[in-house]
């Protein structure tokens, strides 16, 4: 933890610039954003089942499109055509 006292004629800016700074060397900010968004990699077979999900699912919204279910929404951006 950083600690950063005021001195007698110190305004709170200059303390707070000083915070800050010593905040910034002690690379605390750092290491807790690597931890803040840090994802667990996922396991060979999650992230098999999550491709097949993937696949699955397109095919069967293509399925709905040619059959005339489903309706296209034109906010929807399609790479695959």
């Amino acid at each position: 933890m950083v600690e950063v006292k005021k001195k007698k004629v110190e305004s709170f800016e200059s303390l707070l610039r000083r915070f800050h700074k010593k905040l910034q060397q002690s690379g605390l900010l750092i290491q807790s954003r690597k931890i803040r968004y840090h994802d667990k990699p996922k396991s060979r077979t999650q992230s098999k089942k999550e491709a097949l999900r993937k696949i699955d699912l397109g095919n069967k919204r293509e399925y709905l499109k040619k059959t005339g279910k489903l309706k296209e929404d034109p906010n929807r951006r399609s790479y695959l055509k």
